[in-house]
C-alpha cells in the first residue's frame, strides 16, 4: 500500500545533527497518521508521499522545519520557593505558559533563591539530519481520522 491521505505510516528513525552525531534512535517503531494530521513535520509527510514499505530516505531539516527556532520569551526565572523539594537541573515540569496552555519546562539552572526554566524543546534552533525507514502502511480507521492521530500499539492510547 502506499502512503497517502489517511494512512497510518510506522516509521523507524534515526535523527542526527548536522555533523553526523546520533542524538536519537527509535528503539520502538514511529506511527503517525499521515494527511496533514501535524503529527509528524511536513517536510517529512512530503518526502513520504505515494512511497511504500521499504522506502528510505535521508533528510536535511533546518530548525524552522523540525523543532523550531529557540523562542528566549520560554526561558523564565522563578523563585526556587515556588517549587517541590528535590528540584535538579535537567528535571522537567509542567506549567502553564503565558497562553494559558500547557507547556513542558526543563530546569537549566539553579542559583541561588532562583531557577531557571526553558520551555523550548531540546532540539530547538538546531539544524538535524533525519533519516527514516517505512516499515508498514495501512489504511487509518475512521476513530483515528476522527481523533487525528493513530491508536494502538506504537500510537496514542485513550
Amino acid at each position: 500500500m502506499k502512503i497517502g491521505k489517511n494512512t497510518a505510516v510506522t516509521l523507524r528513525y534515526k535523527l542526527s545533527d548536522r555533523l553526523g552525531k546520533l542524538l536519537e534512535q527509535s528503539q520502538e517503531p514511529m506511527v503517525y497518521l499521515h494527511g496533514g494530521y501535524d503529527n509528524t513535520f511536513p517536510k517529512l509527510e512530503a518526502a513520504l508521499e505515494g512511497q511504500m514499505p521499504g522506502f528510505q530516505t535521508t533528510l536535511d531539516l533546518e530548525p524552522q522545519d523540525a523543532f523550531g527556532l529557540r523562542d528566549e520569551s520560554l526561558v523564565q526565572t522563578i523563585p526556587k520557593s515556588q517549587f517541590p523539594p528535590g528540584v535538579k537541573v535537567g528535571g522537567q515540569l509542567e506549567g502553564r505558559g503565558e497562553d494559558g496552555h500547557a507547556q513542558a519546562f526543563t530546569v537549566m539552572k539553579i542559583k541561588g533563591d532562583t531557577v531557571m526554566l526553558d520551555g523550548n524543546h531540546a532540539l530547538a534552533g538546531k539544524a538535524l539530519r533525519l533519516s527514516v525507514t517505512v516499515a508498514e502502511v495501512r489504511p487509518a480507521s475512521p476513530e483515528e481520522i476522527t481523533h487525528r492521530h493513530v491508536h494502538g500499539e506504537h500510537g496514542h492510547h485513550h
